[in-house]
């Protein structure tokens, strides 16, 4: 995605598996580089002696002296404990479907390296350096995207990043597939030999849904404002009024996001000479444009928590078992427990999908008014095209917004509803959250582009009744700014044409950021 959208300072960002946040990923997920705070480096190997010190005492301990799952009672001799890890990711590796892109690889690079700094999973400061060190080589392994049940971590995914630490696999550098062995040396990097518990640790935790689940909730918070953006130059075209948006409307019902919302639509249509002022006969509009900021505001509340989530996730320790180590007396004590339970993320995701649907259902709905003269009053023609019958206009436009809408309520469904049993039925509750993870990135695209369809027909709808109407009266203050990046992209449509195209360029100003961010720019400037 375009650097006006995504700060990523030359500064390397220090991880230290504390302070990582949604915006911190995305950088990363960008191409910033990253470095190990040295602060780190003493709890890690704290916890790494311990591994130590109970493999030479011989201790049973789940997942370093034993096997794993329902193998959880077959005990591990210490000459077989490294053999042990090796065979944990060979034999994980087992996703299928399409790869992940290289912005989501990298994304679950720094989640792994950062929950693994912390310093409670018995690794080596190397392991977490050599997940640093790909990333700033660009040494991106091949992940498929499917295979985690979200719960003993995502560990199929993991398992095919884990294999390029071990010189196995495929990795992707500088657009070229390669053996990981191969691609970790043409970075100047040696593969790991795995010790005791270093394998479950780089397969056992929730990297791939909390590394996915950063970038798409930064997409979810530039979408709800740009649907804000969007419905607000919507409301210009039809001749609306912004009366319900007056502040004293939504401080009557304090929900803090739809009074945020409120706020920044009466910013975007501040000066606007489009709206409709006090009129007895259509005192009020339909709700798609009435209730924008209930509608988007109880949006902005599953974003955020979304939001809160992940950030919480981002700086946890999510594998297992789990090593405490007393700092004053040096004694360790290992427990056995469920931190890569994907639950939380799981039903978080499954509440940001209910929130995309429901932008992208209003989104579509103004569109389809935009385009029904029936339905706007007559305020702009028919499919808004000037010779209808011999041109469709914008009709089809409508199709496509109304068919991603409908493809979205059955993606909608809550994967975290579902759970199967695995692993002989020791594993018998699972959270689906990488299922939920995946769904919410075909709604974002969905709904991406639904706001790109309804931009392209507020737009002409603007251009109607300020150009062929002989309406030459001004936008709001931050709708011109959103009206003029669309038309440096898309021309006004006088005759029929080839839409997808005009389509796809809006869908990347949308999905980018870039009309988001301008607006926000400019109103800002001029506080």
């Amino acid at each position: 995605m375009g650097g006006m959208a995504y700060n990523c300072p030359m500064i390397p960002l220090t991880i230290s598996g504390t302070n990582l946040q949604v915006d911190d990923v995305v950088a990363v997920a960008h191409g910033r580089t990253v470095q190990l705070d040295p602060a780190a480096i003493p709890p890690m190997e704290r916890s790494r002696r311990a591994v130590d010190e109970l493999v030479a005492r011989g201790e049973v301990v789940y997942g370093i002296t034993t096997g794993f799952g329902r193998f959880k009672d077959k005990i591990i001799s210490p000459d077989q404990v490294k053999q042990l890890q090796v065979n944990l990711v060979r034999s994980h590796a087992v996703g299928v479907g399409p790869l992940l892109p290289e912005t989501a690889v990298r994304a679950m690079l720094v989640v792994r390296a950062n929950t693994l700094a912390i310093g409670h999973s018995g690794v080596r400061p190397l392991v977490v350096q050599l997940l640093l060190d790909m990333l700033n080589q660009h040494i991106h392994p091949r992940i498929p995207a499917q295979g985690s049940l979200g719960a003993s971590g995502d560990l199929a995914p993991l398992a095919h990043l884990a294999l390029v630490l071990i010189g196995e696999g495929e990795a992707v550098v500088n657009g070229e597939v390669m053996h990981g062995r191969a691609a970790l040396e043409l970075g100047g990097l040696q593969p790991l030999e795995l010790e005791a518990k270093e394998g479950l640790a780089l397969l056992n935790g929730t990297s791939f849904m909390v590394g996915l689940g950063a970038l798409q909730v930064r997409r979810a918070i530039n979408l709800a404002l740009t649907a804000d953006i969007a419905a607000a130059l919507t409301l210009e075209a039809l001749h609306g009024t912004d009366r319900a948006y007056d502040g004293r409307v939504h401080a009557a019902r304090p929900h803090p996001r739809q009074i945020d919302c409120a706020a920044f639509l009466r910013q975007l249509l501040q000066g606007s000479q489009l709206l409709r002022g006090y009129d007895p006969l259509n005192v009020q509009d339909p709700y798609t444009l009435r209730c924008v900021p209930q509608v988007h505001g109880a949006a902005r509340d599953a974003i955020a928590y979304a939001q809160w989530v992940i950030d919480i996730e981002l700086n946890s320790v999510n594998d297992n078992p789990i090593i405490f180590v007393d700092e004053a007396t040096g004694q360790a004590e290992v427990i056995s427990a469920g931190n890569f339970h994907g639950e939380p993320i799981a039903m978080a995701m499954d509440y940001m999908k209910l929130a995309l649907t429901e932008i992208g259902n209003m989104s579509e709905r103004r569109m389809a008014r935009l385009v029904d003269a029936d339905s706007n009053g007559r305020v702009l023609p028919m499919f808004l095209t000037e010779d209808g019958g011999l041109e469709s206009g914008l009709m089809m436009a409508q199709y496509t917004a109304a068919a991603l809408a409908s493809e979205n309520k059955v993606l909608v469904h809550p994967a975290s509803a579902d759970t199967i049993p695995s692993s002989a039925n020791v594993e018998d509750h699972v959270s689906m959250g990488a299922t939920a993870v995946r769904q919410a990135a075909q709604i974002l695209d969905h709904v991406e582009t639904i706001v790109a369809i309804e931009l392209l027909g507020a737009a002409q709808g603007v251009d109607f009744r300020r150009q062929v109407m002989g309406e030459e009266k001004q936008l709001g203050r931050g709708t011109a700014v959103a009206y003029h990046l669309i038309r440096q992209s898309v021309p006004f449509l006088a005759d029929d044409t080839v839409l997808a195209p005009h389509i796809e360029q809006l869908r990347r100003l949308v999905a980018d950021g870039t009309i988001k961010w301008a607006v926000e720019a400019v109103l800002k400037s001029e506080r």
